[in-house]
Order: C-alpha cells, then sequence, then structure tokens
C-alpha cells in the first residue's frame, strides 16, 4: 500500500476566539489528487495554508514523509521546498519576463545554474501551453495565461506535492477552461495534488478522493463517485444540490 507523503492529524487552527478548523485528520498518498469541497467560510484555504505553513496550526500535527514538520528543529524552509503553491491571485513577478519569473526561485533556492534552470522553466512551460509566451511580461499576458505560468514556475520548483488554492476563481469564465485543462493534464502525469475548488465538474473528473468541509471539520470523503453520486450526510447533500443547481 502506498504510504502517506503528507498526513494531519487533529488539526485546529482559531483567529482570535474564531475556531476556522476544528480537529481536523487527513493523510494524503504520492501520486493521489485530493480535491476539498465546501462553502465559502468552510476552512478549505486555511487548512491548505496550513499544510504549507503560511498558517501556523494552532495546535496538532503536520507530517511529510512520516516527520512532523512542527516539531522543534525541523527545517521549514527545506519543507516548503518540497510543495508548490498556486494561489488565487498569480504572484508573478511583474518586472521579470515568463522565462524570468519560472527560473528565479530555481537559481536562488535550488541554487541551480542560468542554463539547467531555463532548460526546465522551458519544459514546464511547454507543459502549460506557454512556452511561446517565454520572452512575455506579466503585463501582456490574460489571467488564464498568468495563472498557466503560476503553474508553470511552481513545476519547475519539482515539488513532492502541490497545492491548488481556488486557482480559476480570479478568472473570467472563459479563461477558467485552459487553467483546468492543464490542471487535468498534470493529474494524469502522477503528480500528487491537493486541490481546494468550486469546480464541481473538474472535481469529479479529476480526483482520486474528494474531501467536504463544512463549517471547520471534515463532514464526508469518499471517491468522487460516493460524494458526488451518493453522498451520505444531510449537509453534503444540500451543499452539492444548491452548487450543481448553480452550474
Amino acid at each position: 500500500m502506498t504510504e502517506s507523503i503528507i498526513e494531519i492529524k487533529h488539526l485546529k487552527k482559531s483567529f482570535g476566539d474564531n475556531e476556522v478548523l476544528k480537529d481536523i485528520d487527513f493523510a494524503v498518498k504520492k501520486g493521489e489528487v485530493v480535491s476539498i469541497i465546501g462553502s465559502s467560510g468552510s476552512g478549505k484555504s486555511t487548512l491548505l495554508r496550513c499544510i504549507n505553513l503560511l498558517e501556523t496550526p494552532t495546535s496538532g500535527e503536520i507530517y511529510y514523509k512520516g516527520e512532523n514538520v512542527l516539531a522543534k528543529g525541523y527545517s521549514l524552509t527545506k519543507y516548503r521546498t518540497h510543495l508548490g503553491m498556486v494561489f488565487q491571485s498569480f504572484n508573478l513577478f511583474n518586472n521579470l519576463n515568463v522565462l524570468e519569473n519560472c527560473t528565479t526561485g530555481q537559481t536562488t533556492v535550488l541554487k541551480r545554474d542560468n542554463a539547467e534552470a531555463k532548460k526546465v522553466a522551458l519544459a514546464n512551460l511547454e507543459k502549460v501551453g506557454m512556452a511561446s509566451f517565454q520572452n512575455a511580461m506579466p503585463a501582456q499576458l490574460s489571467g488564464g495565461q498568468k495563472q498557466r505560468v503560476a503553474l508553470a514556475r511552481a513545476l519547475s520548483m519539482n515539488p513532492d506535492v502541490m497545492l491548488f488554492d481556488e486557482p480559476t476563481s480570479a478568472l473570467d469564465p472563459e479563461m477558467v477552461g485552459e487553467v483546468l485543462k492543464a490542471m487535468k493534464d498534470l493529474a494524469h502525469t502522477g503528480l500528487t495534488m491537493v486541490i481546494v475548488t468550486h469546480e464541481m465538474a473538474f472535481a469529479r473528473d479529476v480526483s482520486d478522493r474528494v474531501i467536504f468541509m463544512d463549517k471547520g471539520v471534515i463532514a464526508e470523503e469518499g471517491t468522487p463517485e460516493e460524494i458526488f453520486g451518493h453522498p451520505k450526510e444531510a449537509r453534503t447533500k444540500e451543499f452539492l444540490s444548491r452548487v450543481l443547481e448553480s452550474e
């Protein structure tokens, strides 16, 4: 059986008196694609931000390949190099062109030389259909193109796990498809992916497992067929009937 690459145990996160995550337990196996769905404010993005420690959990444990990353003395910098993150906003460097956006992290963090960094960056830009834009500046790109560059940049760091925080929510509807297609292609390569998304058809198509969050807890999880076809919990049914009606 494939071992878990990331394991979350009894994770809690509060902002003041507001407990956003309440005793979360789940694991992600190597090569697995996990989608996290749920209403706005259910804790999905906070969970993702805790996994890569952009937010510090209030309590609980996060294991990466069997080691507790919250333990004293564990190198968080090293841990973060194993995780790629694609945000809602593209976070590109506006003063660098597309290729430079994809090489700067490699040369500064991974200490690759320029030639190797360019080779890796171009291969990943090719994967997401953006190689022909290598010399373009971010201001010249559409939202969908920027998000695909952000995806290529994250991939260029050779992460073990890719985290996606609603990567299409800031895009115009006609640009959503190109980003989802790039992600779908990646899902077929065996990359481990954890995706917070409100795109239900996409979650159904690409996921090995779907997690439904509600009010800071995992209310239900299962295969796409189980969650979308035969949800057990009343709140899962209610959420799906609401969102699927509006699609």
